[in-house]
């Protein structure tokens, strides 16, 4: 952290609500004392008015704001402009500072693509299994959609859910390799060695012993799996997709990416990789992972 707040400090924030969890505040603050960056990173619950929230924080001067839940669709409306991608998802998570408001990113997406390259794992090409069919798991279908996956399986509860965004993917980027199926049908998926994402909430903190799936066969289909969800170190998922010999991944990393992304878009930077890997220590650390 920066020794003095001065007249010079740039203010950046998260809002949300709730925000008093977010993590945001240490990779952001972290960043800005490795990189000799003047800024100071806070959470801002926003309750209920979006819309005042924007205007009052652009009135007030903030360069840059991250938006989580339950605002990342809502948010979209008050801005001056969006980017392509996130228009695309529809939902923004960065907030850049422009002349005459603000213009929305999603930098979750490229934190996830990030995430996954700084452990080998390659979307490109491969065979991808996605759990869910809320926001995260639709954000990850567009993710795999641009990056030109060999074929994509969305298993959900609900399956209808998954058939709207197949149909959705296929109109906004003519990508068609995506199959939508009710969560108990994964037996029609042919194979293994698949990538499998869990884009759902269960496992999160404190519920830690669910999970969307536990039928050992379904995890023989895995050849690794990342849970995006970051807390515990080691969901129920990670374990039985453990257990029968996938390799399993935590969703820290991509929590960490996506803000640095976000960092570089507000400053126009690249944090150099050294930086990155100190400020996943400090995070690691504040999560009580250990690795």
């Amino acid at each position: 952290m920066i020794s003095m707040i001065n007249g010079k400090t740039e203010l950046m924030g998260v809002i949300g609500n709730p925000v008093t969890h977010t993590m945001s505040p240490t990779i952001h603050n972290t960043l800005a004392a490795c990189m000799g960056k003047n800024m100071v990173y806070v959470p801002f619950p926003v309750k209920e008015d979006i819309s005042n929230a924007i205007a009052g924080a652009f009135a007030l001067g903030v360069v840059g704001m991250n938006v989580t839940v339950p605002y990342k669709s809502a948010v979209i409306p008050h801005l001056k402009s969006i980017d392509s991608k996130a228009e695309q998802i529809g939902a923004v998570n960065t907030l850049v500072r422009t002349e005459n408001g603000y213009k929305g990113y999603n930098t979750d997406m490229p934190g996830l693509y990030r995430a996954l390259l700084s452990e080998g794992i390659e979307i490109s090409g491969n065979r991808i299994i996605i759990v869910g069919a809320g926001g995260a798991a639709r954000a990850a279908a567009f993710l795999c959609a641009w990056k030109q996956a060999k074929e994509v399986y969305l298993l959900n509860r609900t399956p209808q859910k998954a058939v709207r965004i197949r149909d959705e993917i296929i109109e906004k980027t003519g990508f068609t390799n995506v199959i939508p199926l009710a969560l108990c049908e994964y037996d029609k998926i042919p194979g293994e060695g698949y990538l499998v994402l869990q884009a759902t909430k269960a496992g999160l903190y404190p519920h830690v012993e669910e999970t969307p799936i536990s039928e050992p066969n379904f995890f023989q289909k895995a050849g690794v799996v990342y849970d995006l969800i970051y807390t515990p170190q080691e969901t129920t998922f990670m374990r039985l997709a453990r257990e029968q010999g996938a390799k399993a991944y935590h969703g820290l990393k991509m929590l960490l990416y996506q803000g640095v992304l976000a960092y570089e878009l507000w400053n126009n930077v690249t944090v150099p990789e050294d930086v990155i890997a100190s400020v996943y220590e400090v995070l690691k650390k504040e999560c009580g992972i250990h690795e």
